[in-house]
């Protein structure tokens, strides 16, 4: 699955909802994914971990659906030709000479 189906996907189950709650409360539920990831990760199974971070993006993909943001664009543009700080494939930002 790549972003553009996930996202597309995302919209197609719950776009309808999605838009109704609105940007504010969609942010409170991937805040409280982000909380659930912590924890997994801190201590989870390997199950616990993927089942949040697969929520962490779902939610994340959300945001991006009602505010009209193509993750898929919006990576390119910031990370399509390497690190945003340093223009390089691998990061030199603050390297030490």
């Amino acid at each position: 699955m790549t972003l553009d189906d996930l996202q597309a996907l995302i919209d197609k189950m719950y776009s309808d909802k999605d838009r109704e709650r609105g940007t504010a409360a969609t942010f409170l539920w991937l805040s409280e994914e982000i909380g659930e990831l912590a924890a997994a990760l801190r201590e989870g199974t390997q199950e616990q971990k993927e089942a949040e971070f697969a929520d962490v993006v779902a939610w994340l993909v959300t945001l991006a659906n009602i505010n009209d943001v193509d993750l898929t664009k919006a990576l390119e543009a910031k990370y399509g030709k390497g690190c945003p700080g340093c223009g390089h494939l691998v990061c030199t930002c603050n390297a030490k000479p």
